[in-house]
């Protein structure tokens, strides 16, 4: 069973992102976006788009669509810019955090759009980016190139197939198949107000456990963990606790 991807189109409607010569961000977001989207749905991924035409969306609700949809990654798409025109050039990818699949993915996808021929100017951390924030499952933000570079959109354009496929396959080669097996992970905090959910996984992280926030019944939970065996989480449990942490193993 293929994990179902949600591709998200950055910007839209009023809200035309960056700019350079009459060139908006927007479709270039919705162009690519739709391409990558395609190429996931050919090689057997299901797909959830926030959107598939010229539509404002906020940011939260962006996150809201991805976490409504059920699916297991989110991958949104935005273009670069500077304040002076052909002064940088290059690709990134955005994360909340430097760690676990989102780093995966993002490191993967940048090679992709490099061998697209793109500057790889590497990982960047933006944990204040609200579909990076609010999206519960690993999400990514993809930079494909500055705007307001000429080179870059050249590259954009004349390798566009290239840079599409290519990031599809990056993001294939990371997330795999979605097992039926069953995963354990041990509950470390329940929650009522989301920001509180994440100032503990922040510390978590911090510490150096692969954490994640799950909603439950109004609630977030802080789960530590995706393990494949209840062995597996027992000894993750007794590391928890001996750093001081109230647990709860949990299914996945």
């Amino acid at each position: 069973m293929q994990p179902t991807i949600i591709i998200d189109a950055g910007h839209g409607g009023f809200d035309n992102g960056a700019s350079y010569n009459g060139r908006l961000e927007k479709d270039d977001n919705l162009k690519l976006a739709l391409a990558v989207g395609e190429q996931l749905e050919r090689d057997g991924f299901p797909v959830v788009y926030t959107r598939e035409t010229d539509v404002y969306q906020r940011p939260i609700d962006k996150a809201r669509i991805a976490n409504e949809s059920g699916g297991d990654y989110f991958v949104s798409f935005h273009r670069n810019s500077s304040p002076n025109p052909n002064t940088y050039s290059g690709v990134e990818t955005l994360v909340y955090n430097d760690s676990g699949i989102p780093a995966q993915l993002a490191r993967s996808v940048n090679d992709k759009m490099a061998g697209a021929g793109f500057n790889n100017l590497g990982v960047s951390v933006r944990p204040d980016l609200i579909v990076l924030r609010r999206t519960k499952m690993p999400a990514i933000l993809i930079e494909a190139g500055f705007i307001n570079t000429e080179a870059d959109n050249r590259t954009f354009d004349e390798n566009f197939n290239e840079l599409a496929t290519g990031i599809a396959k990056g993001i294939e080669n990371v997330v795999g198949t979605k097992s039926n097996e069953k995963a354990f992970g041990v509950q470390v905090g329940l929650y009522k107000r989301y920001e509180n959910a994440q100032y503990a996984l922040n510390q978590l992280v911090a510490n150096g456990y692969e954490a994640q926030i799950r909603e439950w019944n109004n609630f977030y939970a802080v789960v530590v963990g995706n393990e494949s065996t209840l062995d597996g989480a027992r000894d993750l449990e007794r590391r928890l606790q001996n750093a001081g942490y109230d647990t709860l193993i949990v299914n996945l």
